[in-house]
């Protein structure tokens, strides 16, 4: 494969040693070396956004898919070769359709709210690592980088339900709201036993200190289990997702807090949810499942194993749409805080306990 792969090397080598010396050619000694670096970080965030985006829209297909598989459907089969290009076509159809603005809306903030809801799914992709060198920032805090820009969610669906000047999306933006700051806090007590395994914020050190001779019996899910659990469980409750989506219950507020969205704004919200699915089974693989570490110690270590993870995780969202009802709201707020929250509480004091024993053989 190194072999297939050095033209091409070499070929990026002397694209980038070109483009160095046009821009000490522009800029002089002393800029140019920031302009490079500035060029550098800009492609960088243009290959972690573009393939993100790309993802995003086949999520979509493949949860069309699955789900009719499931009910014995079919599914998307007719746009494109067995309907790979039905994302394509949803795409150009919320981008010809017209945004319209209710009249009593307030417009502004109307329009900032599918910005504000997007920004964070993104933004948190900075400090995710997907391989041990492939990360953009990798930096000290960056659990609490994420934990701190995705919090921010919450806000583009609050202003969204309030600025569209509707008692339905007002309602749906009530709910969502209670509901993120409710599994929000299970989340963080969640994070706080993997800081307690891993001994570190930073999210390389993390998915190191899960490595092993043992492989898969290596990674935090064995001792974090429970932790595990109310993680991935409060991302599907933070993402809105079925059957935690009482924020667009159809049958009771219409749509929710985006029901006066239409267009590509309507599309920014479907895009920041599905780009949200990702970054959650993300999160839970880097840092419960070894992230790109191999699940047999005899296997090499690689990006593929993270996309796997992610893909398995992606695959749950899609199977508890198929099958779960939606839940009451009392029922999540129930067992928000009189399940979550309580379990997170206790094991990380059993957590805290069994790390002082000779048993605990995870973190050296």
């Amino acid at each position: 494969m190194s072999t297939i792969l050095q033209p091409l090397v070499n070929l990026g080598n002397w694209c980038w040693g070109l483009l160095a010396a046009v821009l000490v050619w522009i800029f002089g000694q002393e800029l140019a070396p920031l302009v490079l670096y500035a060029v550098k970080i800009l492609l960088l965030i243009v290959g972690i956004v573009v393939p993100l985006l790309l993802c995003v829209a086949y999520v979509t297909y493949a949860e069309r898919k699955v789900i009719g598989y499931m009910q014995v459907r079919i599914g998307p089969n007719r746009v494109g070769p067995r309907g790979w290009l039905q994302p394509i076509a949803d795409g150009l159809k919320l981008l010809l359709k017209e945004v319209i603005v209710p009249a009593g809306a307030n417009k502004a903030l109307f329009v900032l709210a599918p910005v504000m809801a997007i920004m964070p799914a993104l933004a948190a992709w900075a400090v995710v690592p997907f391989s041990p060198g492939l990360v953009l920032a990798n930096i000290d805090a960056g659990l609490l980088y994420v934990m701190a820009i995705t919090s921010m969610g919450v806000y583009g669906v609050i202003i969204a339900g309030w600025a569209s000047n509707s008692k339905y999306a007002f309602l749906g933006g009530l709910r969502s709201a209670a509901q993120i700051v409710s599994y929000e806090i299970a989340m963080g007590f969640a994070l706080v036993g993997v800081l307690m395994a891993a001994q570190s914020l930073n999210l390389t050190e993390i998915v190191r200190g899960q490595q092993g001779d043992y492989g898969l019996l290596n990674w935090f899910w064995i001792p974090l289990f429970p932790l595990f659990l109310v993680y991935f469980v409060a991302g599907v409750a933070e993402t809105n997702r079925s059957p935690f989506d009482v924020a667009e219950g159809e049958s009771e507020i219409v749509a929710g807090f985006h029901v006066e969205y239409s267009g590509m704004a309507f599309a920014v919200f479907f895009l920041a949810e599905y780009a949200n699915m990702i970054l959650i089974s993300t999160m839970a693989s880097v840092m419960f499942l070894g992230g790109w570490l191999s699940p047999l110690p005899f296997l090499p270590d690689s990006f593929l194993w993270l996309l796997a993870k992610v893909c398995f995780m992606l695959f749950l969202f899609l199977w508890f749409r198929a099958t779960f009802p939606r839940y009451r709201y009392d029922q999540i707020m129930r067992l928000g805080w009189k399940v979550f929250i309580p379990v997170t509480l206790v094991w990380i004091v059993v957590l805290g306990a069994w790390m002082q024993t000779p048993l605990w053989v995870w973190w050296k």
